[in-house]
């Protein structure tokens, strides 16, 4: 029977082979005790920016009484360190296919370490505010490197694979983190939140320095300097296909942001949950992810990636329009709002590591501006739906689902016009084979 798998990487192995995208050479597989070691370090990396962003979101309170400031301010902290992600991913990306990978994540992880002090020992919230954005910049060195090193390492049917546990870790992560913060606020301050990231900082420094060779030699980056690096970003902007998996994913973002910033009140305020029953049902949903990763994970290696891609989008559309009208027709309902975003983390769960792999194959030429911009858009959609939410009001679970269904739909579209389910371009032609 015809299946539809990953490119073997025998056929692009060589120096002298083409590359998918015309000038990107594979790398030689690796060795599996080796490639296990690399893909727990860039895991880790992959999770030290959603560890960041809400690990010490418990302390805000006691932040405002330290610090003599209003809780907007502490919250813009929140936003500066997004705001550091966005453009950390922009800069970054494209500056490691000309100057290589290792010495931005050997820079990222000191940084991360050094900057993290300063927001522990931040004398006021202004410094705060600047310290987390910076913050935000150096941390994007791990999210955005980790899905670059997949592309120049990996090739073959486990591409898929460890997007999907990129993915993974992102999606727990953020559930994690408020858990570990508040643990360490029941013992010690906010400062030591802070402290606890800069320790971080230093081991994945070390696991850097072990674990991660140089995945991009000079012989395979861009020639043209930085200059020239960041015209084949501008170009990437210009693929339609890329860049439609680049929309899909940032809006898909701004969906499962909006959930994370608004269900907190909708179960708490509106369905009257205790932030116990709250914290099973947030970690429920994140299993949901977890295991739509995993099923991502084994399709993979039988369905294309696109047709997946597909799948999940509708899931999500599916989710959201149906928590919408029964909500309109029913009113508020627990059981409604639990199960309809519980489906609809489920075809996010899938829709992550889709559209990462389709995107990191379609600028395969040049995989950190690839990966800068599917970040970048990614936080960026994010950041600016998870305030919107909250400016409709809070008598209703309507406005977060509005949110997400608008953000559904606009994924939606931007499939169908732009990634075209069902056409298949070169580069895609190159990622497939039938056995």
């Amino acid at each position: 029977m015809t299946s539809r798998k990953m490119l073997d990487p025998g056929a692009t192995n060589s120096p002298s082979a083409a590359a998918p995208t015309g000038s990107h050479v594979l790398s030689p597989p690796e060795p599996a005790e080796r490639a296990r070691g690399l893909l727990a370090v860039l895991a880790c990396l992959t999770a030290v920016g959603p560890l960041a962003i809400d690990m010490y979101i418990p302390g805000f309170p006691a932040m405002s009484r330290t610090l003599h400031t209003s809780s907007p301010a502490i919250q813009l902290t929140l936003t500066a360190f997004l705001a550091g992600v966005v453009v950390g991913q922009i800069v970054i990306g494209p500056v490691s296919d000309s100057l290589g990978r290792r010495g931005l994540l050997i820079g990222g992880c000191a940084g991360f370490a050094l900057v993290a002090l300063a927001c522990a020992f931040a004398p006021g919230v202004g410094t705060l505010i600047a310290a987390r954005f910076l913050l935000g910049f150096v941390g994007a060195a791990g999210m955005v490197l980790a899905r670059a090193v997949i592309t120049d390492r990996f090739h073959g049917p486990e591409v898929p694979r460890h997007f999907a546990l990129l993915s993974q870790i992102m999606s727990v992560a953020p559930v994690v983190a408020p858990v570990i913060g508040g643990a360490i606020l029941s013992v010690s301050s906010w400062r030591t939140v802070f402290g606890a990231l800069s320790l971080a900082g230093v081991l994945l420094l070390i696991a850097v320095l072990v674990k991660v060779p140089e995945s991009l030699p000079p012989e395979r980056r861009q020639r043209a300097g930085l200059v020239g690096t960041f015209q084949v970003m501008g170009r990437l902007t210009r693929n339609r296909s890329f860049m439609g998996c680049a929309l899909v994913l940032g809006l898909a973002s701004a969906a499962l942001f909006s959930y994370i910033s608004g269900s907190s009140f909708v179960f708490e305020r509106i369905h009257g949950t205790s932030p116990a029953v709250y914290s099973l049902i947030f970690a429920v949903n994140a299993v949901g992810m977890l295991l739509a990763g995993a099923l991502f994970s084994r399709l993979s290696l039988r369905v294309s990636v696109k047709a997946l891609l597909t799948v999940s989008v509708a899931v999500c559309l599916a989710g959201t329009l149906a928590q919408v009208l029964l909500t309109m027709a029913l009113g508020d309902r627990f059981a409604v709002s639990w199960i309809c975003l519980f489906v609809v983390l489920w075809g996010i769960g899938m829709l992550l590591p889709a559209t990462m792999t389709l995107g990191q194959n379609l600028g395969r030429a040049a995989p950190g501006a690839a990966s800068a911009l599917l970040g970048g858009l990614q936080f960026l959609f994010g950041a600016i739906a998870s305030p919107v939410v909250g400016l409709f009001g809070e008598t209703s679970s309507l406005p977060m689902s509005l949110v997400m269904l608008v953000s559904a739909a606009l994924a939606a579209l931007a499939l169908i016009v732009l990634v075209r389910p069902g056409s298949v371009t070169p580069s895609e032609r190159d990622m497939v084979m039938d056995s």
